[in-house]
């Protein structure tokens, strides 16, 4: 049970061991509010409530955020994301390069509905996007992803389609060797496993979910590292993520990456 008191700036949990009690300015307090506001948030379809330049965009504010901190620090020249949907993530990416001077996206999907393929392809944005329909594991579309990078290129790697456990553990797989040194593949929604009881969720999300994946992809991959971006600015005393996304950056540490186009 979790309470707040916000007279007396107080949090209460109550745990096998007995009530804790926490100011609610302290990491501690913020951690537990930040529990609840994201299992608030999930029961009420927060994430469905948002646009970036006119597309929907199903993310929470602060992994956007945090996304373009991480887009700005690695200045990739190529985003690749699996997983489309209404395009309002392809457009963020693509807003950020033409800021940047730099950089296109490439996405995903094993189905982009024709609504969605207009208002993608008809965007202000839309010269720095490339469309790609199909499994994103299927290997004649990962060909298709491998021949949009040029020898040289930098590249990030967001896997936003099927939340599977093995669906992500093969987009690991298979797009891992695309990341350069430095940069990242972002295993996004692993807070399946913390959803479980919840609205819209499976019995079987403890462990079927991207978080484990990436956790078995780490243990077999030693040039990856699990390692969130730092924050490039924080005058708080918070350090903790709200996040729809733990357990998702895994950062490309070893120069013994393959060869784009080997």
């Amino acid at each position: 049970m979790l309470r707040i008191d916000l007279e007396r700036g107080l949090v209460e949990v109550d745990r096998p061991m007995g009530t804790i009690t926490y100011p609610i300015g302290s990491p501690q307090a913020f951690e537990w509010i930040s529990r609840a506001w994201l299992r608030s948030g999930w029961d009420g379809k927060y994430v469905y409530s948002f646009t970036w330049m006119g597309r929907p965009i199903i993310q929470l504010p602060d992994d956007v955020l945090r996304m373009q901190e991480a887009l700005y620090a690695v200045r990739p020249d190529v985003v690749v994301e699996t997983g489309v949907a209404h395009g309002g993530s392809l457009v963020f990416y693509a807003s950020l390069f033409r800021a940047m001077r730099r950089g296109r996206v490439v996405g995903v999907d094993i189905e982009i509905r024709p609504h969605n393929r207009h208002a993608i392809e008809t965007h202000e944005m839309a010269d720095l996007i490339t469309l790609i329909e199909g499994s994103s594991t299927e290997p004649a579309i990962v060909d298709q992803v491998r021949a949009q990078v040029r020898p040289g290129e930098t590249v990030l790697v967001i896997l936003d389609s099927n939340h599977s456990k093995r669906h992500v553990r093969e987009e690991l797989e298979v797009y891992g060797p695309l990341v350069s040194p430095g940069s990242y593949i972002v295993a996004t929604d692993g807070i399946m496993g913390d959803l479980i009881g919840a609205p819209r969720s499976q019995p079987d999300w403890g462990w079927n979910n991207p978080r484990v994946a990436a956790e078995e992809f780490l243990a077999a991959h030693p040039e990856f590292e699990l390692a969130p971006p730092a924050f490039p600015f924080n005058e708080g005393t918070l350090t903790d993520r709200v996040t729809y996304w733990p357990g998702a950056w895994l950062r490309r540490k070893c120069m013994a990456a393959a060869k784009v186009n080997a």
